[in-house]
């Protein structure tokens, strides 16, 4: 039952994934491509509408792949499964933290997390960047194909906005306009298949 199924598979992402959604990105990537459910370009466009959608990245990516896969119940099981580790989680946390905060074996296994979670995110980030940079173009000149050239203005001026410390949903509102233009461009020019 795809109901059941979309409900475990979240619920396993969320209990073994520290360092919150982006750390959870290859544990995605490897459930809902092993599965069949999405192919590696279909989960890198619904992280890109998951991260550019208001709310955690982990719930949206959830149910936007819940209702891809079985609709609104669909939806409603990849959702509830993605949250209700952390809530129980949350939940013993609260409850213990003042007694075990200066335990030496929690610092330590606090400690040890914080790589990992920013090693996960790393490769993450690397398989997104191979997929949409790498992978897309191969048997394409990558200096001339079209694709090519529009990504790379629009990452470019993305990374311009970022780094002059500008909105974040400027370079949201920046990237999705010219990706509008690029496709009427492209389209209206015969250069995009």
């Amino acid at each position: 039952m795809i109901y059941l199924e979309l409900f475990w598979v979240f619920f396993k992402i969320g209990l073994f994934t520290f360092g919150g959604g982006y750390a959870m990105l290859p544990f995605i990537q490897q459930e809902v491509i092993a599965k069949g459910w999405l192919t590696l370009e279909e989960t890198t466009n619904f992280i890109a509408v998951s991260e550019s959608t208001p709310g955690p990245f982990a719930v949206n990516i959830a149910t936007y792949i819940g209702v891809e896969k079985a609709s609104i119940p669909g939806a409603l099981c990849a959702t509830f499964g993605i949250v209700l580790p952390s809530f129980i989680i949350i939940l013993i946390v609260a409850k213990f933290f003042f007694a075990f905060r200066e335990n030496k074996y929690v610092k330590g296994i606090m400690t040890g997390i914080k790589p990992a979670a920013i090693g996960l995110i790393g490769a993450a980030a690397f398989s997104i960047f191979y997929n949409v940079f790498i992978r897309g173009w191969q048997g394409f000149s990558k200096f001339t194909d079209y694709t090519f050239l529009y990504s790379a203005v629009i990452f470019t001026a993305c990374l311009v906005l970022v780094l002059r410390k500008k909105s974040p949903i400027l370079s949201i509102a920046v990237s999705a306009a010219a990706g509008i233009a690029a496709g009427y461009a492209g389209e209206a020019l015969g250069l995009l298949k």
